[in-house]
């Protein structure tokens, strides 16, 4: 057995090397003296959780996400804009060459209609093309359209108030693209914060959609997305760098136990296991791991933290031959003459639950990224197979994985693609969270009893707060500014 007690200055442990914990490891090591010991603590072999940089065709993709929003709700910089700039890659942030995306509806790709939140319409008169709202249903009944403690269901709220249809063609492609779950299971207010704080003000729905849009401004012309040039592991890389931490990969951490001023780790195997003791943890993990560590804390709290479900995920990538150089020229939207012409005004498409099929999104890598392009003319994309509920679908081979979705794609793109020169199959188990009505609340309850009992112990991550990469800076900067606040020190 191993035993690391303390001694010296301040030691901090982040358990978990996602995102989410590097950014708080930056945080604690731009706020704390500086002969503060941080240790990051992953199970895995690497860093990043689902931020990873791969090779496809020789190409640079994304395995996992691929982009963040650049904006915040106040319309600021997003958290992800800005920790990029803080670890010294702000010239390599890179933005869409093509921002518009579709919906694969009766047979064809329409385009994604404006002025929604989510698939939820402002105007119904821009989603008729794709769907027929119940427009006499979203009636102003001289009250506020939820009550100051209401959580529906996304579907509950919208299926009431503008009909079926606009549920099954538009917001719930829209939340299986973005949590891999269903409109009618998923809260309002964790999934559309802005659109359910809206709707304790505003008499109908479409009304809380203009007033949710008006109070998220966006400069004219600026782009909504970014990327980083060489790939969203390289901001992985450059905020372990600047956190200038400890890094302990394959250390699982098994126990996680309160002791006189601060916390016992125990790392590793039973058989020989590693003791570390620290003054305060910030615990990056997803919920189900989370609150087993958090058992030997507080049992109730690990009870609220563990009974967030999640959804698995696969990602598909496909390099695709391109079309002989006259074909491309001709803008013609079909594959032709032994290569593949994507719909050059489009950068991917979303598919309905209601259309059966294992694909629900596509993303146009080579049309919606210009630094993705290929000189040989090579396509590349990408498809996302997977919804909460559905986990036995991906229980297949990777080449059969792989052989059904250029099949789908075909299909939903009306005609044959070429074979592609190479496919690569990510898989992410557990890896979205669905939050269920009531998920704030117990979100609240979990982080409370801690202040209140554990005031060292900060919870992070996108099983809490929400998915994306902007959420997951922020949730692990605002951890490591509890575990400041109450440690009482910081940098003169």
């Amino acid at each position: 057995m191993n035993d690391q007690t303390r001694s010296g200055g301040l030691r901090i442990a982040v358990v978990g090397g996602g995102i989410t914990g590097l950014s708080a490891a930056v945080r604690l090591r731009d706020r704390l003296p500086a002969d503060t010991e941080i240790i990051v603590y992953e199970q895995s072999g690497a860093l990043g959780g689902k931020l990873r940089t791969g090779s496809l065709a020789g190409a640079t993709v994304e395995f996992g996400a691929e982009a963040f929003l650049t904006r915040d709700p106040a319309g600021g910089d997003s958290a992800a804009v800005a920790l990029a700039r803080r670890v010294g890659l702000a010239d390599a942030l890179v933005h869409p060459a093509v921002g518009r995306a579709a919906l694969a509806i009766g047979g064809e790709l329409r385009p994604m209609p404006p002025g929604t939140l989510v698939g939820v319409p402002g105007d119904l008169a821009a989603v008729a093309p794709v769907a027929r709202p119940a427009a006499e249903r979203d009636v102003d009944e001289g009250r506020p359209l939820l009550g100051p403690d209401s959580d529906p269901t996304v579907g509950e709220l919208v299926r009431r108030r503008l009909g079926d249809e606009v549920v099954d063609r538009l917001v719930d492609p829209m939340l299986g693209g973005v949590y891999a779950g269903r409109a009618d299971e998923l809260s309002l207010a964790a999934t559309m914060p802005g659109l359910a704080r809206a709707a304790r003000i505003e008499p109908t729905l479409t009304g809380a959609v203009r007033a949710a849009l008006a109070a998220a401004p966006r400069p004219a012309g600026s782009p909504v997305f970014a990327t980083v040039s060489g790939g969203v592991s390289r901001l992985v890389a450059a905020a372990a760098e600047t956190a200038r931490a400890e890094i302990r990969l394959n250390a699982a951490v098994r126990e996680l136990l309160p002791v006189p001023g601060g916390w016992r780790l125990v790392i590793g195997p039973a058989r020989d296991p590693e003791l570390v003791e620290v003054d305060a943890v910030v615990l990056a993990l997803p919920a189900r791991p989370a609150a087993r560590l958090l058992g030997g804390v507080d049992v109730a709290v690990g009870a609220l933290v563990g009974r967030l479900d999640y959804a698995s995920v696969a990602l598909v990538g496909l390099a695709l031959p391109g079309p002989p150089p006259d074909d491309a020229a001709s803008g013609d939207p079909l594959p032709a003459a032994g290569g593949a012409v994507l719909p050059a005004d489009l950068s991917g498409f979303l598919v309905p639950a209601i259309a059966g099929t294992l694909v629900k999104a596509a993303t146009f890598f080579t049309n919606k990224w210009a630094h993705l392009r290929q000189p040989d003319g090579m396509l590349l994309l990408r498809a996302s197979v997977g919804r909460h509920g559905e986990e036995h679908l991906l229980q297949r081979a990777d080449d059969e994985l792989a052989s059904a979705v250029h099949r789908e794609l075909s299909e939903l793109l009306g005609a044959a693609l070429p074979e592609p020169v190479e496919s690569h199959v990510q898989r992410w188990g557990g890896a979205l969270p669905q939050y269920a009505p009531g998920h704030l609340d117990r979100v609240t309850a979990a982080r409370s009893a801690l202040r209140t009992a554990h005031p060292t112990l900060a919870l992070a991550g996108a099983g809490y707060d929400g998915v994306g990469i902007p959420v997951c800076v922020r949730s692990g900067e605002t951890a490591a500014e509890e575990i400041i606040k109450v440690l009482g020190v910081s940098k003169v």
